[in-house]
């Protein structure tokens, strides 16, 4: 009998108070319902603590487009975003430092599978939008 393995679940990490005033502000900004704004803010919280645990690693981690939009989102929620890089950076703010031309080089594919080798659930067709365009990181470094 194999072994159940727990996933991590963005929302509960993120808080449900704060992850419902992102949800709302994803659906003010974008065209999109509650449950797409839910889906892409669960993978940009996935990504971004997967970023801050493997900082350091050499492993130009980045997500495309679509992920981005809710990465966004919340970075500019500036109170919220130094608190959550406060709790699960080890208090240091996690600075987003993106590129302006795009990468196509499955640095996103790659991401994705970071991410979910870090015990988060992967929405696969958000991260497939973007495989070919993929991430503005600089080359040999991460976004964040």
């Amino acid at each position: 009998m194999g072994t159940a393995v727990a996933v991590r679940d963005p929302k509960e990490l993120l808080g449900e108070e704060i992850w419902d005033r992102e949800i709302k502000l994803l659906t003010r900004d974008y065209l999109m319902d509650s449950v797409m704004a839910g889906r892409l803010l669960g993978q940009a919280i996935a990504y971004l603590i997967t970023a801050m645990e493997t900082m350091g690693e050499g492993l130009e981690l980045g997500c495309g487009e679509l992920v981005d939009v809710a990465v966004h989102t919340l970075i500019l929620d500036t109170a919220n975003y130094a608190a959550f890089c406060e709790e699960y950076n080890n208090g240091q703010f996690l600075h987003h430092i993106p590129e302006i031309d795009r990468k196509a080089d499955g640095t996103v594919m790659r991401t994705a599978a970071v991410v979910e080798q870090h015990g988060f659930e992967v929405d696969w067709p958000r991260w497939e939008r973007d495989s070919s365009k993929c991430s503005p990181c600089a080359q040999g470094t991460s976004c964040h």
